[in-house]
Order: structure tokens, then sequence, then C-alpha cells
């Protein structure tokens, strides 16, 4: 009995020490943004990186050329009938939010519908939504790197009509600073106010 006990101890212990490393480790002792996080993210350090797109203008930016300040990045179509109308309507919100805080935050909208969203209708959408949004757009295989990158799904609808379809997409919305790259990422419920203070967090950290 001793030795079982023995054993079971030496386990506990062994699993707590595994669990403090992990702590640490996770970002408590040297991750600036430890206290602006609301759960650490399965392979987070994998999110995120190069890409190559067309802007509204048709000219072929990268990732540096477009996140050159903190930057709100959202995944979706132009064409979309209520999702991505509503999340970056609300990113809109959230950057007008920052913005009376004293924060200069970028929205950046990335179409996974390369086939219909052209950089002209990229470029009228992201101007809509918000004067200092940067709409994006490319070749199937340029936005298939950009969605790999952040690792995002997409998958185009069958349908009868080669005009009329809908892309089944992931909702997040990320985080990115021009220095440490991918930060953290944003449910679609978190209203615009919420979305403020969560990213002020991480600016205020930063700075």
């Amino acid at each position: 009995m001793s030795r079982l006990y023995a054993l079971t101890a030496g386990a506990l212990a062994v699993a707590m020490l595994g669990a403090i490393a992990a702590f640490v480790y996770m970002g408590r002792g040297d991750d600036p943004y430890a206290a602006c996080r609301q759960g650490q993210i399965a392979g987070s350090g994998d999110i995120g990186g190069a890409f190559e797109l067309v802007n509204g203008a048709g000219e072929t930016v990268t990732n540096a050329d477009v996140i050159t300040k903190p930057s709100l990045l959202y995944f979706g179509y132009t064409f979309c009938p209520d999702v991505c109308p509503l999340d970056v309507s609300r990113n809109a919100a959230a950057i007008d939010v920052l913005a009376e805080r004293g924060y200069d935050v970028q929205p950046v909208f990335i179409s996974i519908d390369p086939e219909r969203d052209t950089p002209e209708v990229v470029g009228e959408f992201a101007e809509v939504m918000h004067p200092e949004m940067v709409g994006l757009t490319g070749s199937a295989e340029q936005v298939k790197t950009a969605s790999q990158a952040y690792r995002t799904y997409y998958r185009k609808q069958e349908s009868d009509d080669p005009d009329y379809y809908l892309v089944d997409h992931s909702t997040f919305s990320y985080l990115v600073m021009p220095e440490d790259g991918f930060v953290d990422f944003f449910r679609r419920e978190l209203t615009p106010e919420q979305m403020a203070d969560r990213v002020g967090c991480f600016l205020d950290a930063a700075s």
C-alpha cells in the first residue's frame, strides 16, 4: 500500500510540476499579452504568416505591405447573404470604438470567393463597410495560401447556377500585429465594445 501511495504521490508531483511548467511556458512568464488572452489556442504558433494578394486597386500586395499597424483580419465573401455583412460591420464598429479611445487599428477583409470577388468588387465592398478597410482578393491559389496561413476553412457549395452559390466558411476575426504577427482571434458573438476592450488590452500591452 505504501509503495502504491508513494507511486501515486510521485505521479501527482510530476503532473503538478508539468502543469506549472506548462503554465509558465504558455506565457505567464514571458508573454506580454498573457493578461489579455481568454484561453490558450492549440497550435497558435502556426497561425498567420506570409501571403500575397490583390487589393482593390488591382495591385499585388504582401502581408508586409498590408499589416503596417495593428489589424483585424476577416475571411469572407461579398456575396455572403447574412453572416459576413454582420461580422464585418461589427469589426468596423469596433474599429470606430477603438478610434474614439485613441487606438489606430486597421480592418482588413480577405475574400475566399475569388471567382466573383474581383479586385474592383472587393474594393467597393471594403469602402462601403469602412473608409479605412483594406479589401483583398487574388487567384484561387493566392486565396488558398492566405487561408491556410490563418488556418481558416471555406468550401463552395454545389449550385446549378454558376453565378449564384454560397460558400461555407469559418467566421473568426484575427488580431495581427506588424511586429508579432497573429496574437489572438475573436468569435462572432462579441459586441463591438467587447471586441474593442480586448483589442485595446493587446495594444496597451504592446506599447
